[in-house]
């Protein structure tokens, strides 16, 4: 899935993939190119989102935003 369709679904459907597993902000994280963000997707998907933190934050960020912004770009 490349960075451009993940930015072009419906912002009901990017609060769901936030819901289960933060899958949107995990997946933009992975396909940014960039070392950081890469590897704090990484450390998500080993560490169960770092507790919750990243998740939560990702949840309040596409709520707000309708986009996740921390870390992701």
């Amino acid at each position: 899935m490349a960075k451009s369709s993940l930015k072009g679904l419906d912002w009901i459907v990017k609060i769901i993939l936030v819901l289960v597993y933060d899958v949107y902000g995990i997946l933009r994280r992975l396909t940014s190119g960039k070392p950081v963000p890469i590897i704090v997707g990484l450390l998500q998907i080993f560490t169960v989102n770092l507790a919750g933190i990243i998740w939560l934050v990702d949840l309040i960020t596409v709520i707000f935003s309708k986009e996740v912004t921390v870390l992701a770009d």
